[in-house]
Protein backbone atom coordinates (compact mmCIF):
# COMPACT_ATOMS: atom_id res chain seq x y z
CA UNK A 1 0.00 0.00 0.00
CA UNK A 2 1.29 3.45 -0.87
CA UNK A 3 1.55 6.05 1.85
CA UNK A 4 -1.82 7.76 2.42
CA UNK A 5 -2.50 11.42 3.17
CA UNK A 6 -3.23 11.80 6.88
CA UNK A 7 -6.17 14.08 7.82
CA UNK A 8 -5.83 16.87 10.35
CA UNK A 9 -6.43 16.18 14.03
CA UNK A 10 -9.87 17.00 15.40
CA UNK A 11 -10.20 19.41 18.32
CA UNK A 12 -12.77 21.09 20.54
CA UNK A 13 -14.89 23.52 18.53
CA UNK A 14 -14.56 21.61 15.24
CA UNK A 15 -17.61 20.73 13.16
CA UNK A 16 -18.50 17.09 12.58
CA UNK A 17 -20.94 16.10 9.83
CA UNK A 18 -23.05 12.98 10.24
CA UNK A 19 -23.86 11.14 7.02
CA UNK A 20 -25.97 8.12 6.05
CA UNK A 21 -23.68 6.80 3.31
CA UNK A 22 -24.95 3.23 3.71
CA UNK A 23 -28.11 2.38 5.66
CA UNK A 24 -30.61 5.17 6.28
CA UNK A 25 -32.33 4.14 9.51
CA UNK A 26 -31.10 7.20 11.40
CA UNK A 27 -33.94 9.17 9.83
CA UNK A 28 -36.61 6.58 10.59
CA UNK A 29 -38.98 7.41 13.43
CA UNK A 30 -37.78 4.59 15.68
CA UNK A 31 -34.15 5.76 15.45
CA UNK A 32 -34.48 9.54 15.81
CA UNK A 33 -34.08 9.48 19.59
CA UNK A 34 -30.98 7.34 19.25
CA UNK A 35 -29.52 9.77 16.70
CA UNK A 36 -30.16 12.65 19.11
CA UNK A 37 -28.45 10.71 21.91
CA UNK A 38 -25.34 10.10 19.82
CA UNK A 39 -25.22 13.70 18.62
CA UNK A 40 -25.43 14.97 22.19
CA UNK A 41 -22.63 12.64 23.31
CA UNK A 42 -20.27 13.84 20.61
CA UNK A 43 -20.97 17.43 21.61
CA UNK A 44 -20.64 16.87 25.35
CA UNK A 45 -17.62 14.53 25.39
CA UNK A 46 -15.44 16.18 22.73
CA UNK A 47 -16.87 19.69 22.58
CA UNK A 48 -17.54 19.56 18.84
CA UNK A 49 -20.35 21.07 16.82
CA UNK A 50 -22.41 18.34 15.14
CA UNK A 51 -24.53 18.79 12.02
CA UNK A 52 -26.22 16.48 9.54
CA UNK A 53 -25.72 16.42 5.79
CA UNK A 54 -28.74 17.42 3.67
CA UNK A 55 -30.06 13.85 3.23
CA UNK A 56 -28.79 12.18 6.40
CA UNK A 57 -32.23 12.01 8.04
CA UNK A 58 -34.25 11.43 4.86
CA UNK A 59 -35.07 7.89 5.97
CA UNK A 60 -34.14 4.38 4.92
CA UNK A 61 -36.58 4.10 2.01
CA UNK A 62 -35.52 7.36 0.36
CA UNK A 63 -31.82 6.66 0.75
CA UNK A 64 -32.21 3.13 -0.58
CA UNK A 65 -33.94 4.50 -3.66
CA UNK A 66 -31.46 7.36 -4.11
CA UNK A 67 -27.81 6.31 -3.78
CA UNK A 68 -26.90 9.49 -5.62
CA UNK A 69 -28.22 11.47 -2.65
CA UNK A 70 -25.87 9.57 -0.34
CA UNK A 71 -22.93 10.36 -2.63
CA UNK A 72 -24.01 13.98 -2.74
CA UNK A 73 -23.87 14.19 1.03
CA UNK A 74 -20.30 12.88 1.10
CA UNK A 75 -19.19 15.33 -1.59
CA UNK A 76 -20.96 18.17 0.26
CA UNK A 77 -19.26 17.33 3.56
CA UNK A 78 -15.81 17.03 2.00
CA UNK A 79 -16.06 20.27 0.02
CA UNK A 80 -17.59 22.31 2.86
CA UNK A 81 -14.68 24.24 4.45
CA UNK A 82 -16.59 24.55 7.72
CA UNK A 83 -16.61 20.76 8.24
CA UNK A 84 -13.58 19.13 9.87
CA UNK A 85 -14.65 15.51 10.11
CA UNK A 86 -17.30 13.02 9.03
CA UNK A 87 -18.85 10.18 11.04
CA UNK A 88 -21.17 7.62 9.48
CA UNK A 89 -24.55 7.03 11.06
CA UNK A 90 -24.52 3.28 10.54
CA UNK A 91 -23.48 0.44 8.27
CA UNK A 92 -25.82 -1.37 5.92
CA UNK A 93 -25.31 -3.61 2.90
CA UNK A 94 -25.15 -1.63 -0.35
CA UNK A 95 -22.46 1.05 -0.27
CA UNK A 96 -21.26 -0.17 -3.65
CA UNK A 97 -24.37 1.37 -5.24
CA UNK A 98 -23.09 4.82 -4.27
CA UNK A 99 -19.73 4.48 -6.04
CA UNK A 100 -20.84 5.57 -9.55
CA UNK A 101 -21.84 8.97 -8.17
CA UNK A 102 -18.61 9.71 -6.28
CA UNK A 103 -15.89 12.02 -7.61
CA UNK A 104 -12.68 10.54 -6.25
CA UNK A 105 -10.83 13.81 -6.86
CA UNK A 106 -12.99 15.44 -4.21
CA UNK A 107 -11.71 12.89 -1.68
CA UNK A 108 -8.11 13.40 -2.83
CA UNK A 109 -8.30 17.18 -2.57
CA UNK A 110 -10.14 17.35 0.77
CA UNK A 111 -8.54 14.93 3.25
CA UNK A 112 -10.74 14.87 6.35
CA UNK A 113 -11.42 12.42 9.14
CA UNK A 114 -13.98 9.89 7.86
CA UNK A 115 -15.02 7.15 10.29
CA UNK A 116 -17.38 4.19 10.24
CA UNK A 117 -17.47 0.39 10.21
CA UNK A 118 -19.38 -2.65 8.95
CA UNK A 119 -20.55 -1.86 5.39
CA UNK A 120 -18.38 1.25 5.63
CA UNK A 121 -15.51 -1.17 4.93
CA UNK A 122 -16.18 -0.44 1.25
CA UNK A 123 -15.33 3.20 1.87
CA UNK A 124 -12.00 2.27 3.44
CA UNK A 125 -11.08 0.95 -0.02
CA UNK A 126 -12.43 4.03 -1.79
CA UNK A 127 -10.46 6.42 0.42
CA UNK A 128 -7.33 4.27 0.04
CA UNK A 129 -7.66 4.45 -3.75
CA UNK A 130 -7.94 8.21 -3.40
CA UNK A 131 -4.74 8.18 -1.36
CA UNK A 132 -6.39 9.39 1.85
CA UNK A 133 -6.51 7.70 5.26
CA UNK A 134 -9.95 6.77 6.58
CA UNK A 135 -10.78 5.39 10.01
CA UNK A 136 -12.43 2.06 10.72
CA UNK A 137 -14.29 2.70 13.93
CA UNK A 138 -17.56 3.52 15.68
CA UNK A 139 -20.65 4.62 13.81
CA UNK A 140 -22.94 7.08 15.54
CA UNK A 141 -25.94 4.80 16.12
CA UNK A 142 -23.68 2.08 17.49
CA UNK A 143 -21.61 2.14 19.55
CA UNK A 144 -21.51 5.93 20.13
CA UNK A 145 -25.25 6.07 20.90
CA UNK A 146 -25.32 2.74 22.76
CA UNK A 147 -27.90 2.57 25.59
CA UNK A 148 -26.92 4.09 28.90
CA UNK A 149 -23.55 5.75 28.31
CA UNK A 150 -20.58 5.56 25.99
CA UNK A 151 -18.11 3.03 27.43
CA UNK A 152 -14.64 4.24 28.42
CA UNK A 153 -12.79 1.92 26.01
CA UNK A 154 -14.54 3.30 22.91
CA UNK A 155 -14.32 6.88 24.18
CA UNK A 156 -10.58 6.55 24.83
CA UNK A 157 -9.98 4.94 21.42
CA UNK A 158 -11.69 7.81 19.60
CA UNK A 159 -9.75 10.37 21.63
CA UNK A 160 -6.37 8.68 21.09
CA UNK A 161 -6.84 8.22 17.35
CA UNK A 162 -8.74 11.33 16.24
CA UNK A 163 -8.17 14.03 18.88
CA UNK A 164 -4.44 13.52 19.55
CA UNK A 165 -1.34 13.63 17.35
CA UNK A 166 0.59 11.39 19.74
CA UNK A 167 1.69 7.91 18.63
CA UNK A 168 -1.16 5.52 19.44
CA UNK A 169 1.09 2.68 20.61
CA UNK A 170 -0.18 -0.59 22.03
CA UNK A 171 -3.91 -1.18 21.58
CA UNK A 172 -5.13 -3.13 24.61
CA UNK A 173 -7.93 -5.66 24.51
CA UNK A 174 -11.12 -4.48 26.15
CA UNK A 175 -11.76 -5.71 29.69
CA UNK A 176 -15.36 -6.69 28.95
CA UNK A 177 -17.77 -6.66 26.04
CA UNK A 178 -21.46 -6.84 25.20
CA UNK A 179 -23.58 -7.40 22.11
CA UNK A 180 -24.87 -4.49 20.05
CA UNK A 181 -28.15 -3.44 21.64
CA UNK A 182 -30.74 -1.69 19.47
CA UNK A 183 -33.52 -1.63 22.06
CA UNK A 184 -34.11 1.22 24.48
CA UNK A 185 -32.91 -0.27 27.76
CA UNK A 186 -31.32 1.06 30.92
CA UNK A 187 -27.59 0.89 31.43
CA UNK A 188 -27.99 -1.58 34.31
CA UNK A 189 -29.81 -3.97 31.98
CA UNK A 190 -26.77 -4.40 29.72
CA UNK A 191 -25.02 -7.74 30.24
CA UNK A 192 -21.22 -7.39 30.09
CA UNK A 193 -18.98 -10.43 29.62
CA UNK A 194 -15.37 -10.50 30.91
CA UNK A 195 -12.93 -10.58 28.00
CA UNK A 196 -10.18 -13.19 27.78
CA UNK A 197 -7.95 -10.85 25.77
CA UNK A 198 -6.20 -11.38 22.45
CA UNK A 199 -5.38 -14.90 21.31
CA UNK A 200 -2.48 -15.85 19.06
CA UNK A 201 -3.76 -18.36 16.51
CA UNK A 202 -0.43 -18.90 14.78
CA UNK A 203 2.87 -17.17 14.08
CA UNK A 204 6.23 -16.31 15.62
CA UNK A 205 8.27 -13.21 16.26
CA UNK A 206 7.12 -9.71 15.37
CA UNK A 207 5.61 -8.49 12.11
CA UNK A 208 4.88 -4.97 10.88
CA UNK A 209 2.86 -3.60 8.01
CA UNK A 210 0.32 -1.05 6.83
CA UNK A 211 -3.09 -1.95 8.21
CA UNK A 212 -6.16 -2.39 6.03
CA UNK A 213 -9.47 -4.21 6.11
CA UNK A 214 -12.81 -4.43 7.90
CA UNK A 215 -15.69 -6.77 7.13
CA UNK A 216 -15.10 -9.52 4.59
CA UNK A 217 -18.61 -9.27 3.09
CA UNK A 218 -18.42 -5.67 1.86
CA UNK A 219 -14.93 -6.27 0.44
CA UNK A 220 -16.18 -9.28 -1.48
CA UNK A 221 -19.11 -7.20 -2.70
CA UNK A 222 -16.87 -4.62 -4.39
CA UNK A 223 -14.67 -7.11 -6.25
CA UNK A 224 -14.77 -6.24 -9.91
CA UNK A 225 -15.06 -2.52 -9.25
CA UNK A 226 -12.20 -0.10 -9.73
CA UNK A 227 -12.09 0.40 -5.96
CA UNK A 228 -11.12 -3.11 -4.89
CA UNK A 229 -7.35 -3.07 -4.24
CA UNK A 230 -5.00 -4.89 -6.60
CA UNK A 231 -2.61 -7.62 -5.50
CA UNK A 232 0.34 -5.29 -4.99
CA UNK A 233 -1.71 -3.20 -2.58
CA UNK A 234 -1.78 -6.06 -0.05
CA UNK A 235 1.98 -6.66 -0.04
CA UNK A 236 3.27 -6.40 3.54
CA UNK A 237 -0.15 -5.35 4.83
CA UNK A 238 -1.57 -6.38 8.16
CA UNK A 239 -5.07 -7.45 7.19
CA UNK A 240 -7.86 -6.90 9.71
CA UNK A 241 -10.81 -9.06 8.78
CA UNK A 242 -14.13 -9.73 10.45
CA UNK A 243 -15.11 -13.05 8.91
CA UNK A 244 -16.08 -16.03 11.10
CA UNK A 245 -19.57 -17.32 10.29
CA UNK A 246 -21.66 -14.87 8.24
CA UNK A 247 -25.33 -15.53 8.90
CA UNK A 248 -24.28 -18.40 11.20
CA UNK A 249 -22.49 -20.36 8.48
CA UNK A 250 -18.77 -21.23 8.79
CA UNK A 251 -18.96 -22.44 5.18
CA UNK A 252 -20.04 -18.97 4.06
CA UNK A 253 -17.06 -17.59 5.96
CA UNK A 254 -14.76 -20.01 4.14
CA UNK A 255 -16.20 -18.93 0.80
CA UNK A 256 -15.38 -15.31 1.67
CA UNK A 257 -11.80 -16.26 2.57
CA UNK A 258 -11.42 -18.11 -0.72
CA UNK A 259 -12.73 -15.18 -2.73
CA UNK A 260 -10.35 -12.76 -1.01
CA UNK A 261 -7.46 -15.18 -1.46
CA UNK A 262 -8.20 -15.46 -5.18
CA UNK A 263 -8.03 -11.67 -5.33
CA UNK A 264 -4.54 -11.72 -3.82
CA UNK A 265 -5.23 -10.56 -0.29
CA UNK A 266 -3.21 -13.11 1.67
CA UNK A 267 -0.34 -14.09 -0.65
CA UNK A 268 2.11 -11.40 0.49
CA UNK A 269 0.39 -10.02 3.59
CA UNK A 270 2.43 -9.54 6.76
CA UNK A 271 -0.21 -10.56 9.30
CA UNK A 272 -3.89 -10.96 10.10
CA UNK A 273 -6.08 -9.50 12.83
CA UNK A 274 -9.50 -11.00 13.32
CA UNK A 275 -12.33 -10.83 15.81
CA UNK A 276 -13.43 -13.51 18.26
CA UNK A 277 -13.56 -17.00 16.76
CA UNK A 278 -15.25 -20.08 18.12
CA UNK A 279 -13.53 -23.45 17.92
CA UNK A 280 -14.98 -24.37 14.53
CA UNK A 281 -14.23 -20.97 12.99
CA UNK A 282 -10.65 -21.15 14.23
CA UNK A 283 -10.17 -24.61 12.71
CA UNK A 284 -11.60 -23.40 9.39
CA UNK A 285 -9.19 -20.45 9.33
CA UNK A 286 -6.11 -22.52 10.22
CA UNK A 287 -6.97 -25.16 7.64
CA UNK A 288 -7.59 -22.52 4.98
CA UNK A 289 -4.30 -20.75 5.64
CA UNK A 290 -2.32 -23.99 5.61
CA UNK A 291 -3.77 -25.84 2.64
CA UNK A 292 -5.37 -23.17 0.46
CA UNK A 293 -3.62 -19.84 0.98
CA UNK A 294 -0.31 -21.65 1.73
CA UNK A 295 0.34 -19.16 4.53
CA UNK A 296 0.99 -21.40 7.52
CA UNK A 297 3.69 -18.85 8.40
CA UNK A 298 1.50 -15.75 8.69
CA UNK A 299 0.89 -14.39 12.23
CA UNK A 300 -2.78 -14.32 13.20
CA UNK A 301 -4.13 -12.54 16.28
CA UNK A 302 -7.80 -13.01 17.16
CA UNK A 303 -10.37 -11.39 19.46
CA UNK A 304 -9.38 -7.86 18.41
CA UNK A 305 -11.97 -5.16 19.14
CA UNK A 306 -12.93 -3.84 15.70
CA UNK A 307 -15.95 -6.10 15.16
CA UNK A 308 -19.73 -6.05 15.63
CA UNK A 309 -19.83 -5.79 19.40
CA UNK A 310 -19.28 -3.13 22.03
CA UNK A 311 -16.74 -1.69 22.83
CA UNK A 312 -14.75 -0.84 19.75
CA UNK A 313 -11.36 0.60 18.93
CA UNK A 314 -10.46 2.90 16.03
CA UNK A 315 -8.12 1.72 13.26
CA UNK A 316 -6.36 4.38 11.11
CA UNK A 317 -6.20 2.74 7.69
CA UNK A 318 -2.72 2.68 6.19
CA UNK A 319 -0.95 3.28 9.50
CA UNK A 320 2.01 1.07 10.38
CA UNK A 321 0.88 -1.61 12.80
CA UNK A 322 2.69 -4.40 14.62
CA UNK A 323 1.75 -7.86 15.85
CA UNK A 324 4.01 -9.24 18.59
CA UNK A 325 3.45 -12.99 18.68
CA UNK A 326 5.41 -13.57 21.88
CA UNK A 327 3.30 -11.05 23.78
CA UNK A 328 0.10 -11.65 21.79
CA UNK A 329 -0.12 -7.88 21.41
CA UNK A 330 -1.12 -5.39 18.73
CA UNK A 331 0.23 -1.85 18.36
CA UNK A 332 -0.15 1.10 16.00
CA UNK A 333 3.27 2.69 15.59
CA UNK A 334 2.22 6.17 14.53
CA UNK A 335 -0.38 8.79 15.27
CA UNK A 336 -3.82 8.47 13.76
CA UNK A 337 -3.99 12.07 12.56
CA UNK A 338 -1.64 14.93 11.70
CA UNK A 339 -1.23 18.33 13.31
CA UNK A 340 -1.69 19.93 9.89
CA UNK A 341 -3.41 18.38 6.88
Amino acid sequence: MDRLKVPKMLKKGDTIALISISGGRAGDEDMLDRYKTGKKRLEEIWGVHVITAPNTLAGSQFLYEHPEARAGDLMWALQNPEINGIICMMGGDDSYRVFPYVDIKVIQENPKVFMGYSDITSWMAVFAKAGVRAYYGPNLLTPIAQPGALDCYTKDAITRCLFSAEIIGEVPACAEYTKIEWKKINQNEIAWTPNSGYKLIQGRGTTKGSIFGGCAGPLRQIMGTEFFPNRDFFRDCIIMLENGSPYGSPLAGLHELRALDAAGMFQNAAGILTGPLNEEEEKVLIRFLKYEARREDIPVLSNVDFVHRTPMTVIPIGATAEINCERASFSILESGVSITA
